[in-house]
């Protein structure tokens, strides 16, 4: 009868890479930065790899009294966009040993009832959006390590903030526009409080009041196909200059100034130029493709989890927001004559 393959261990992965268990234990529980040279820590992740060692988490977090678990509390999960925020963060929180625990807030945004008994027993700590800022209190989230996502960083209820330069997306959006020659803008914005709408619309005006001629006027929507339709429908009979430009807070929404500009026989881009924020799937499904603001929703996740697992190891994380660019396709060109 053969004999059951023996399970790997941290003294296998020491021989392996000809050094300590102390080592090892540095290295695979992510503490060894200063204690062990960049190569050796290397070398010891690939004899690990090579080996297919896994710690023995379980004991692992009784000796440190920690869970080895994080709670991510995004607002919903029917965008794309919070889907790739997990996956960017649980992808690297699986690295460093954590597994990642996904509550959306069940109305979108607001209070959400306690997912846990008592969260600070049950998780090391919590990553959120502060579009679901509200949901922190009910599960006691905000008693725990915290890193806000999308938060005003002087007003954050986090130990650190990570941030899109969302601000200049809403002026590279600004400034296509006005170099294609549009001088009557429509903001569709999200009616969703949110600090990072706030200052789409500040930045936006900002920009386009600057040049001289110009007019915008805002329509608040919720965050969906319909409501943007029945806003932008509203927005154009309006009496005053007709927009030929609509800058959308969302690609969704620009999916319903579509609907809006057919039922007002205007095509997109000849007779109403339409831009949105996210770059998901939709904007390439669209016809004709809708000019976006990308926002790596993955690196966003990966940053995020960073900045905790920096928090929870006691160091200071790193700063500066995430670049973001515009993605320029069928969707936006001159104004008519």
């Amino acid at each position: 009868m053969a004999r059951a393959s023996t399970r790997p261990t941290s003294r296998d992965v020491a021989r392996a890479a000809g050094v300590s268990q102390a080592a090892v234990s540095l290295v695979l529980g992510d503490k060894w930065r200063g204690r062990v040279s960049e190569p050796t820590a290397e070398r010891v992740r690939q004899a690990a790899r090579d080996l297919g060692y896994r710690p023995n988490l379980a004991a692992r977090n009784l000796r440190l009294g920690r869970t080895r678990t994080v709670l991510l509390v995004v607002p919903e999960l029917t965008t794309e966009f919070f889907a790739g925020v997990y996956t960017g963060a649980a992808r690297l929180a699986t690295t460093h040993g954590f597994g990642v625990v996904l509550y959306p807030s069940p109305e979108g945004i607001g209070p959400a009832p306690d997912p846990f008994a008592s969260a600070p027993a049950a998780l090391d700590g919590v990553l959120a959006s502060s579009m679901a800022a509200d949901a922190l209190t009910a599960i006691r989230g905000d008693q725990l390590p915290l890193v806000m996502l999308d938060s005003d960083p002087d007003g954050s209820l986090g130990s650190a903030t990570v941030n899109l330069d969302i601000a200049d997306g809403a002026r590279q959006v600004a400034e296509h526009l006005l170099d294609l020659g549009h001088r009557h803008f429509l903001h569709l914005a999200s009616d969703v409080p949110s600090w990072t709408f706030e200052v789409r619309a500040r930045e936006l005006a900002a920009r386009l009041h600057a040049v001289p001629g110009t007019t915008l006027r805002t329509a608040p929507t919720p965050m969906t196909i319909d409501g943007a339709r029945t806003a932008t429908e509203a927005a154009l009979d309006t009496p005053g200059p007709r927009p030929t430009a609509v800058v959308c807070d969302d690609d969704k929404l620009a999916a319903g100034v579509y609907k809006a500009a057919r039922r007002r026989g205007l095509r997109v881009p000849d007779d109403i130029s339409v831009t949105g924020v996210d770059d998901i799937a939709l904007a390439a499904a669209l016809d004709p493709e809708l000019t976006t603001v990308r926002l790596d929703a993955e690196l966003f996740g990966e940053h995020g989890m960073r900045a905790l697992l920096a928090v929870l190891d006691g160091r200071t994380p790193e700063t500066g927001q995430i670049p973001v660019h515009l993605v320029v396709r069928g969707s936006t060109a001159p104004p008519r004559a």
